[in-house]
C-alpha cells in the first residue's frame, strides 16, 4: 500500500506542468519530476544528488547558499526571490527567467524543501514587446507634439502678418474692387486660421497646457455670445438658428464650454441643407443641466458614430476630396469633454439629423454673477494726441513687428517698437512706463516675454500692463501665475482681436 501511494504520488509530480524538484538540507536534489529533465536537460538520474544551485547561473550560486540557510530559519510557503529576476541555467549554460515558489516539508529528523519552477520566457518576452511597442508608441506622440508645434509656429508668424497687414488695408483703403480683394483675402487667411488653431488646439491639450478655469456662470450669457457668433453664418447657408432661453447656472470653464458648443454649432451647421435648422438649448436633467445641439441635417449612420472622433474624418467626405473643414472640431470635442470631465452623448438618424448632449454640473448657487465690465466704446484716435495710450512692442520678428506697429500707429496709439528686452527697457528708462507693453514670449537668444514684462516692471517699480502673444504649446504656458494686469493672446491673432484685447486690458 506504501509503495502504491508513493508511486501515486510520483504519477501525479510527474504529471504537473511546472518542473519540481525536493531538496534536502544540505542543498542536494533527491526528487526531480519528468518536467526538470525537459526544461534543464539533465536526465533523470544525472540531476538526482546534484547541488540544487547547479540549477542556476553561476554568479547567484554564492549567495544562494546563504538564502537557503535562511529559509530554513523561517519555514512557511512563500515566492523565492520576491521582487528579483531569477534565472535558471540548462546544462548547455543557456539562461532562462523562471519563477520559483517554496514550500517545507517537515520529516523529522530532516527538513525537506520542495521547489516548483516555472519557465517565464514567453510571458517575459510578451512583456518585452509589450514595453517596446509602448516606447514606440510614446515616441510617436512626442514626434507628433513637437511636429504640431514646430508646424504651427513656422506658419503662425508669416500668418500673423498676413492677418495684421489686412486689418490695416481695410482701414486705410476706400475703392471698392480693393476692399472686395481685401474681404476675400481676410477669408482666406481665417480659412487657415481655424486650420492652424484647431491644430493648435490639439497640441495644446495633448501637451496639458491647458488648464480648467471653473466657476459658476449662466448658460444664458453663454448662448447670448453663440447668438451674435452664428446668426449669420446660419442665414447664409438659409438655415434658421434657434436658441432657446434659459435661466440655468453651471459650474465648469465657460471659455472651454463655449469651446465644445462652438465646434458642435460649427458641425451641425455644416452638415445640415438649405432650409433646415440648427438649435440650441439646455434644461435641467436631475444633478446637471443638458445642452442640446439639434440639427436636421444628413444625420450619421449607426456604424460610423465611433469614428466622428477621429481626427481628419467627415462623414461622407471620401479622402484627398474637395472638404469644407478639416474633421478637427470632434477631435477637440473630445478631447475637451475629457478634461473637464464631462459627459457627451450623441443620437443620430441618417436623412432625419442629429443631437449631441453636453451634460454640465449644476452651479453651487443661483446668486447673481458678476458681468466683466463693459469697454468703454471710445478709440485710441478719438483721443488728443498728448492723451493716446503709450504702446511699448516688443517683438523680435521684423515682419510680424512691423505689421504690429503700422496698425497701432493707423489705430492712434502711439507706438515704439523695439526688438529685444533690452532695447525695451533702454526706451522705458528713456520715456518712462508704458501705457501697454506687447510682448512676444519666445523672442531672439532665448530671450521670454515673461523675463521682460517682470523686468520693466521691476525696474520701473510700476505694474505696467502688459499683453503676452504666445503661440507656445508647451506646458510651461500652463504655470503662468494669475495676473489681472497680463492678458496672454494665442497666435494667430487677427487685427480685431489684438485691438480689442487691448482696449480690455486698457479698461481693466
Amino acid at each position: 500500500m506504501q509503495s502504491l501511494t508513493a508511486e501515486l504520488a510520483r504519477s501525479v509530480l510527474d504529471a504537473a506542468p511546472d518542473a519540481m524538484i525536493i531538496i534536502d538540507d544540505r542543498g542536494n536534489i533527491r526528487f526531480a519530476n519528468r518536467q526538470v529533465s525537459a526544461l534543464f536537460g539533465y536526465s533523470h538520474d544525472a540531476v538526482i544528488g546534484l547541488p540544487v544551485e547547479q540549477l542556476m547561473p553561476e554568479r547567484f550560486r554564492r549567495r544562494h547558499v546563504d538564502h537557503r540557510r535562511d529559509f530554513g530559519d523561517a519555514l512557511r510557503p512563500r515566492a523565492m526571490g520576491e521582487g528579483l529576476a531569477l534565472f535558471g541555467r540548462r546544462i548547455d549554460g543557456s539562461e532562462f527567467p523562471v519563477e520559483i515558489s517554496l514550500s517545507p516539508i517537515r520529516t523529522p529528523p530532516q527538513l525537506l524543501i520542495a521547489a516548483a519552477i516555472r519557465d517565464i520566457s514567453d510571458r517575459k518576452r510578451a512583456e518585452g514587446e509589450l514595453r517596446v511597442a509602448r516606447e514606440i508608441a510614446d515616441r510617436a506622440n512626442q514626434a507628433k507634439s513637437r511636429f504640431l508645434a514646430t508646424a504651427s509656429h513656422d506658419l503662425r508668424q508669416p500668418l500673423q502678418t498676413l492677418a495684421l497687414l489686412n486689418g490695416i488695408l481695410r482701414r486705410l483703403v476706400e475703392e471698392p474692387r480693393a476692399l472686395d480683394a481685401l474681404a476675400q483675402q481676410d477669408q482666406a487667411i481665417g480659412a487657415m486660421t481655424r486650420l492652424l488653431n484647431a491644430l493648435l488646439d490639439i497640441s495644446k491639450l495633448e501637451s496639458g497646457a491647458i488648464r480648467p478655469q471653473l466657476a459658476d456662470f449662466r448658460i444664458a450669457t453663454l448662448f447670448e455670445g453663440l447668438r451674435r457668433e452664428f446668426a449669420s453664418i446660419a442665414a447664409s447657408k438659409s438655415l434658421e438658428l434657434q436658441l432657446a432661453p434659459c435661466d440655468e447656472c453651471v459650474h465648469s470653464d465657460s471659455a472651454l464650454v463655449e469651446q465644445i458648443l462652438k465646434n458642435l454649432l460649427s458641425n451641425a451647421i455644416k452638415y445640415t441643407a438649405a432650409g433646415g435648422s440648427v438649435s440650441l438649448r439646455a434644461r435641467r436633467d436631475v444633478d446637471a443641466v443638458r445642452v442640446d445641439v439639434i440639427d436636421t441635417g444628413v444625420g450619421i449612420a449607426p456604424n460610423q458614430i465611433a469614428y466622428i472622433y477621429d481626427e481628419f474624418y467627415q462623414i461622407g467626405v471620401p479622402a484627398n476630396s474637395s472638404r469644407e473643414g478639416y474633421g478637427l472640431g470632434l477631435s477637440i470635442v473630445q478631447r475637451l469633454v475629457r478634461l473637464l470631465n464631462l459627459r457627451l452623448e450623441v443620437t443620430s438618424e441618417v436623412g432625419q439629423g442629429s443631437v449631441f448632449s453636453l451634460l454640465l454640473p449644476c452651479g453651487r448657487s443661483q446668486r447673481a454673477i458678476a458681468q466683466p465690465p463693459a469697454v468703454s466704446a471710445a478709440t485710441a484716435h478719438e483721443l488728443p494726441v498728448a492723451r493716446r495710450p503709450r504702446v511699448l512692442l516688443v517683438e523680435d520678428d521684423a515682419g510680424v513687428r512691423d505689421a504690429t506697429r503700422m496698425l497701432l500707429s493707423v489705430e492712434g496709439y502711439r507706438v515704439r517698437a523695439v526688438a529685444s528686452g533690452e532695447e525695451a527697457l533702454r526706451s522705458a528708462h528713456e520715456e518712462g512706463a508704458p501705457d501697454l507693453l506687447i510682448t512676444d514670449y519666445h523672442l531672439g537668444d532665448g530671450e521670454l516675454g515673461t523675463h521682460v514684462i517682470a523686468t520693466l516692471r521691476d525696474e520701473l517699480h510700476a505694474e505696467v500692463r502688459a499683453v503676452l502673444v504666445t503661440g507656445d504649446t508647451s506646458d510651461v504656458v500652463k504655470h503662468l501665475p494669475n495676473d489681472p494686469r497680463l492678458r496672454i493672446a494665442s497666435k494667430p491673432i487677427d487685427a480685431e482681436q489684438l485691438l480689442s484685447v487691448l482696449k480690455d486690458l486698457l479698461n481693466a
